[in-house]
């Protein structure tokens, strides 16, 4: 079955490219991840035995990433529909046959347990969505394709390396290198600490370029402000969901191999940097989507931070990795609708949204206050539970910055969500004939009352599974 979470989407894709009608096409997506969803609960509900040697094994850690990347693609693929049907001025073969493969190679990320393996997934997803980026097909999205191109195929590369230097560490132990995570972390109390400590800065810095972690996330804003509403919505959920696992990964050989201060300390100070930097642009940013590009950086160093924290942190750390993917489809999507309804990415152009598409509105400002960590939605569980950890770790100046960060995050997007979402329409506002739809509003819908269930009432086996999650993280 595990297989099939994985060649499905590929079959779909190769089925894309077959298809030759452009209005039938995107109805693929919403087929194949239904079928990746019911897969999705069948293997979650009975867990398979490890399979070939150990290279793929489906644990609590990529279980729950599956929970955050299936219902996020089937939004993105329900919304991909109504969205493409607008957009029938161009072929959107290598869009559908893109995100099906993208689809594929996350699950792979989800299942392997071969480190190798996990990287080939990691830079699968990488290379297939840099020409969804260029989808737009002009001068900007061509730049941020290449910005993004270059920038994180650096960043794998070095992660590639780490992996090198984690496999070489087996060796001057005295045992034959593998990068099978199950033989690394029974191991990982011989491995040599010099080379262990340099496979984990050359992988954060990899995977902190993949997922955007300061300063290594210069890509996003250009690479998410250029991209579909769709393509956002996967790159700062799906794929940072991915990332972040693969960081997860080698931080359970790190704390198996006993002294985990050095590891601790370099992931609590790139997600500080990454939470102040991201607050520092959050305030008067005048592209709503780089708006979103930088929320994204800010939810990343909270990763950090937690992971870093860790104990108590960590099983509120793993539910905002979950709910910040959700709450991600929320944003793009709507911010996808409201791009195209006004023609327009500026804030100060983009006013009365309520009034011209009052679904996307209501959810847009949803968003904003889930993405912000304001109660009911589940993100505020997740970002005060780690504030908790802060403080339960001893650690009041890290408290004291997130506190201060988070608010001046809030305040930074509140200055320019509310007037879009609230202000009176401007004249030199754009008219066309864009709309709320069924298939463009009920999928980030969906995923805003699932961030609500979070906050109101967490689901007792959803709870289960974070916690066996943490347990693998050395969490509490």
């Amino acid at each position: 079955m595990i297989a099939a979470l994985v060649i499905l989407p590929l079959l779909g894709a190769i089925i894309a490219w077959l298809v030759p009608d452009n209005r039938l096409r995107p109805w693929l997506l919403p087929v194949f991840g239904m079928l990746h969803g019911a897969i999705t609960v069948d293997l979650i509900l009975s867990p398979p035995l490890p399979s070939l040697q150990g290279w793929i094994h489906l644990d609590p850690l990529g279980c729950l990433a599956l929970v955050a990347i299936s219902p996020l693609f089937l939004a993105c693929s329900f919304y991909a529909v109504g969205y493409l049907n607008y957009r029938q001025e161009r072929s959107n073969r290598i869009l559908c046959m893109g995100l099906l493969v993208c689809l594929s190679a996350m699950s792979l990320t989800s299942v392997a347990h071969h480190l190798g393996l996990l990287w080939l997934a990691l830079e699968t997803t990488t290379l297939v969505m840099a020409p969804l980026v260029y989808f737009n097909r002009n001068a900007r999205s061509l730049e941020a394709t290449w910005k993004y191109m270059m920038i994180c195929s650096v960043g794998i590369a070095l992660a590639l390396l780490g992996l090198f230097f984690l496999a070489y560490s087996m060796l001057v132990a005295g045992h034959e290198a593998t990068l099978l995570l199950d033989q690394l972390v029974s191991r990982a109390g011989v491995l040599s600490p010099a080379w262990l400590h340099a496979a984990f800065v050359f992988i954060l810095v990899g995977f902190g370029t993949k997922v955007g972690l300061a300063p290594l996330h210069t890509w996003k804003p250009d690479a998410y402000g250029e991209a579909p509403g769709i393509v956002g919505a996967l790159l700062s959920g799906g794929l940072v969901t991915c990332g972040v696992l693969g960081l997860m990964r080698i931080y359970q050989v790190c704390i198996a191999a006993g002294d985990t201060t050095f590891y601790r300390d370099a992931l609590v100070g790139l997600g500080l940097l990454s939470t102040i930097l991201a607050a520092v642009f959050l305030v008067r940013q005048a592209d709503f989507k780089r708006m979103l590009a930088y929320s994204s950086v800010e939810h990343v160093g909270v990763i950090a931070i937690g992971l870093g924290i860790g104990k108590g942190a960590i099983f509120f750390t793993l539910l905002h990795l979950l709910a910040n993917s959700l709450t991600k489809g929320v944003l793009f999507l709507t911010a996808g609708n409201i791009h195209r309804s006004y023609n327009s990415k500026r804030c100060d152009v983009v006013h009365g949204v309520l009034r011209r598409l009052p679904w996307t509105g209501s959810l847009f400002l949803a968003g904003f206050f889930a993405g912000t960590a304001s109660p009911p939605f589940g993100m505020f569980l997740s970002e005060f539970g780690i504030i908790a950890g802060s403080f339960a770790a001893g650690r009041p100046v890290v408290t004291t910055i997130l506190v201060v960060s988070f608010a001046a995050a809030y305040l930074g997007m509140a200055a320019n969500v509310l007037p879009m979402a609230l202000g009176e329409r401007l004249r030199e506002s754009e008219r066309t004939l864009y709309r709320d739809s069924f298939l463009t509003v009920a999928p980030p819908l969906l995923l805003t009352l699932i961030l609500l269930l979070m906050g109101l009432c967490f689901p007792l086996p959803l709870a289960r599974l974070v916690h066996n999650a943490a347990f693998l993280l050395g969490g509490e």
